[in-house]
């Protein structure tokens, strides 16, 4: 991403308070599992300003999130995580990248399932799962790993169903010229 323009600061700044809101008030919590669509703000800001857009969203919108609005105490590496999975999402979706010129279509195996599954499997248990017990004061890494594997492996299915959809509209945001990321 090269200089950022007023609008496209804007852009990502609206997809961070939906990243916020979204996480922060519009997610069902269970004991087990926490669904929620706060994935969708990070996704988009992957696609439209590749993988810095991305990070950008993930990083401010778990951070802005957990400052004003806290489950807990705020550890970083949940901010660091979330722009890690925002520049994965960008690195793979990004709508304006050459393999998505000439309508091509995104792909489930590389663009959409890789992704998910190094953010969920990667970031999500292993990184997110230290954290946690770092938080805590757990020496029980592995109990913590165990109890947040029915999370990780839920909304990998929601992600992998819901990602699809959102690539036509972003296609569209760029050709209508709504968004114009530097191409």
């Amino acid at each position: 991403m090269k200089k950022l323009s007023l609008r496209s600061i804007c852009h990502l700044a609206i997809l961070v308070a939906l990243e916020v809101v979204l996480n922060r008030f519009l997610s069902i919590q269970t004991p087990f599992l926490k669904i929620g669509l706060s994935f969708v703000p990070v996704v988009m800001g992957g696609m439209l300003y590749g993988p810095a857009g991305g990070a950008i969203v993930g990083g401010l919108g778990d951070m802005i999130g957990a400052l004003l609005f806290p489950f807990g105490p705020y550890h970083p590496g949940f901010s660091v995580c979330g722009a890690i999975m925002g520049a994965a999402y960008g690195w793979s979706m990004q709508v304006t990248s050459s393999r998505f010129d000439n309508r091509e279509r995104l792909r489930l195996w590389p663009n959409v399932i890789v992704p998910v599954v190094f953010n969920c499997a990667v970031i999500g248990l292993v990184l997110n799962t230290l954290w946690v017990s770092q938080i805590y004061g757990s020496r029980t890494y592995w109990g913590w790993f165990i109890y947040r594997v029915p999370d990780e492996i839920g909304m990998s299915v929601v992600k992998i169903a819901v990602i699809p959809l959102l690539a036509p509209l972003a296609r569209r945001l760029v050709r209508l010229g709504i968004v114009n990321n530097g191409k």
